[in-house]
C-alpha cells in the first residue's frame, strides 16, 4: 500500500499537467503519452552520463515543455486541429524517444537518483510524507501561478476564447503556454517515476493520458470545488486514489492485463455519476 501510495504522489506531477489543459485549457492534449517518455529518457540518457540527478529532472521539465510547445504551434500557426496535433506530436515523439535512449530500455538501478538523500526513508511512512509535501509544493505553485495576470489570462482562454482576443490578449500564445506548461509537468513526472522505478522505458507513457484524465475527474469527484485552491488539489488526491484503487484490484486477484480496462470503466463511472445524481436531484 505504500507503494501505491508513493506511486501515486509521483504522478500527481501527471495528473496536474493533465488538468491544465483538459480542465484549464479545455483542450484534448493527446501528446501526454509521449512527453512523458520523453522526460523520463532525457533523465535516463543524462544520469547515465554522470549527470546530477535533480538537473536531469529538470532537463525532462525541459523537454516536456518543449514537446507541449510544438503541440501547441501545430494548432495555433498551423491551424491543425488540436486532437490531431497532440496525435501528430506523440507519434513524433515515439522515434525521437528512441533516438534519446538508443534501445527500448535504460537500466537505472546502478547509477543516481534523486531519491539518494531520502533512499532510507522510501517505502515507509515518512517516505509517503515527504512526498506528499513535495505534491502539496507543486499544487501551491500551480495555484499560485494561475492566480497572477497571465495565469488568469489561461484560464480565460479555456473560459470564453473570444473574450480574451477581444482584450488585446494573444490566444495564440496562451494555448501554447498551457501546452508547454502541461506537458513540462508530465515530462518532469516521467523523469521522476523513471528515477524511482530505476529505469526508462519506451513504452512507460502508453496510455498515461487515460490514467492522467482519471486521476482529474476522480479527485473532482470527491472533493468540493469551491476554490481554486482545492481545484488544483483534488487532481493531486484524484492520482493517489487511482493507485490505490488500482492497487486494490491487484489485491484481490484481478489480471493485470486488465488495468487499462479498469482504468477505463473508472473514467467512465466518475463521468456518469455526476450527470445521474445531478439528473435524480433536477426530479426530485
Amino acid at each position: 500500500m505504500i507503494g501505491a501510495l508513493e506511486l501515486g504522489l509521483l504522478y500527481a506531477f501527471l495528473a496536474v499537467g493533465v488538468y491544465l489543459t483538459f480542465r484549464v485549457l479545455d483542450f484534448p492534449d493527446l501528446t501526454v503519452d509521449g512527453s512523458f517518455t520523453t522526460g523520463a529518457s532525457t533523465a535516463a540518457l543524462l544520469i547515465t552520463h554522470d549527470v546530477n540527478p535533480f538537473l536531469a529532472a529538470v532537463c525532462g521539465f525541459a523537454a516536456g515543455f518543449f514537446a507541449g510547445t510544438i503541440t501547441g504551434l501545430l494548432h495555433t500557426w498551423g491551424k491543425i486541429d488540436g486532437l490531431l496535433s497532440g496525435i501528430l506530436t506523440m507519434i513524433a515523439l515515439w522515434s525521437i524517444n528512441l533516438r534519446i535512449m538508443g534501445s527500448a530500455n535504460i537500466p537505472l538501478l546502478s547509477t543516481g537518483s534523486i531519491f539518494d538523500p531520502v533512499d532510507d526513508l522510501m517505502g515507509t511512512w515518512v517516505g509517503v510524507g515527504l512526498l506528499a509535501v513535495t505534491a502539496a509544493v507543486v499544487v501551491a505553485i500551480v495555484v499560485w501561478f494561475l492566480s497572477t495576470d497571465l495565469g488568469l489570462s489561461l484560464r480565460a482562454t479555456g473560459d470564453n476564447e473570444a473574450m480574451v482576443a477581444s482584450f488585446g490578449v494573444s490566444t495564440n500564445l496562451t494555448k501554447t503556454l498551457t501546452l508547454a506548461l502541461s506537458n513540462g509537468f508530465v515530462g518532469l513526472a516521467g523523469a521522476i517515476v523513471a528515477q524511482y522505478q530505476g529505469f526508462a522505458d519506451i513504452s512507460m507513457g502508453i496510455g498515461l493520458i487515460l490514467v492522467g484524465l482519471a486521476s482529474v475527474i476522480l479527485g473532482q469527484a470527491i472533493i468540493p470545488q469551491r476554490y481554486l485552491w482545492l481545484v488544483v488539489g483534488s487532481v493531486a488526491v484524484g492520482a493517489v486514489l487511482y493507485r490505490l484503487i488500482i492497487f486494490a484490484a491487484l489485491s484481490v486477484g484481478l489480471n493485470p492485463n486488465d488495468m487499462k480496462l479498469i482504468t477505463a470503466l473508472l473514467v467512465v463511472i466518475a463521468l456518469l455519476v455526476p450527470k445521474l445524481t445531478g439528473g435524480v436531484k433536477s426530479r426530485a
